[in-house]
């Protein structure tokens, strides 16, 4: 069954359990906020995006991946506010009463412990706790080797190519997706074509560097960086090298599953060097996807 994503105005009032959050990288946290919803109220856009845009993160995830996360975790409807500034006027009084109540017909609400809400963020959760039209559960925030999971904790991780650690607490593999767009040859040329994706701006990447990962389900080899060796004169790209598999993906949307960093980025003097290196990145990529047993 695939999950129904409505906007907020669209939707019909029946009986719901809703988990209500921005949900960025839908981490282990916010997956104990989810457990046993069969609703997500969330925003589209990130509230910072409009509040406070040169405060913005990067975005762990884009919207499309996010929504496959959540219904993975077994929800059945996605209700996605489109945040602007009338709603960020709303009052947190206003939001409980026109949105969980009469909108969703909300009989439990589920939240962090840190959630807030409405204007000026003066709603928390002892104002939800406080209302009778429905239950609130109110969920701890989750620990991962003594320290809270966050979303900032995972962007710091995934910027310094922590893998490992960004995964124990996403609770899954870093993912980045994109369209595969015409590059310049150039991995072909080595003997290592590669599906090349250009980096949103506005989301996460991992640090420069060598990745073992699954490019749609399939095991890879991944740099991300700026390739010194050559003058290419282009940004940041995200180069992944398909193992043992062709498939011609130009134009198509591609889903890199990060594992784990095998190495920093370098130049090579000689072209020679380079694929040398090359082969070891794939046969330790192998590996390391070959050993990949899941989660944390």
């Amino acid at each position: 069954m695939s999950i129904e994503v409505t906007s907020l105005p669209d939707v019909e009032p029946r009986p719901r359990k809703v988990a209500i959050g921005t949900f960025d990288g839908v981490h282990r946290g916010h997956r104990a906020v989810i457990e046993g919803a069969d609703t997500v109220l969330t925003f589209d856009p990130h509230p910072l995006e409009v509040l406070h845009p040169a405060a913005t993160p990067k975005l762990i995830m884009p919207f499309g991946v996010k929504r496959d996360v959540i219904e993975g975790l077994g929800v059945e409807e996605l209700v996605v506010i489109p945040f602007d500034r009338e709603v960020a006027k709303q009052s947190a009084e206003d939001f409980i009463e026109h949105v969980l109540v009469e909108k969703l017909d909300a009989k439990q609400v589920s939240v962090g412990e840190n959630f807030r809400f409405g204007a000026k963020a003066k709603g928390d959760p002892a104002m939800l706790e406080a209302h009778p039209e429905f239950e609130t559960r109110v969920v701890p925030l989750i620990e991962v080797d003594g320290e809270t999971v966050s979303s900032t904790r995972i962007r710091a991780l995934v910027a310094a190519g922590d893998m490992t650690q960004a995964r124990r607490c996403l609770g899954a593999p870093f993912m980045v997706e994109g369209t595969v767009v015409q590059g310049d040859q150039r991995g072909r040329e080595l003997g290592f074509p590669t599906a090349n994706i250009v980096p949103d701006d506005r989301l996460a990447i991992p640090g420069h560097g060598v990745y073992a990962a699954f490019a749609s389900g399939v095991p890879a080899a991944v740099n991300v960086g700026v390739r010194p060796t050559f003058e290419s004169g282009r940004g940041v790209l995200i180069e992944t090298y398909l193992i043992d598999h062709e498939e011609d993906l130009y134009g198509k949307t591609l889903r890199v599953a990060f594992v784990e960093r095998l190495r920093g980025e370098r130049a090579y003097h000689e072209v020679d060097e380079l694929i040398a290196q090359m082969h070891r990145d794939v046969e330790d990529a192998k590996r390391v996807c070959a050993g990949f047993t899941g989660a944390g």
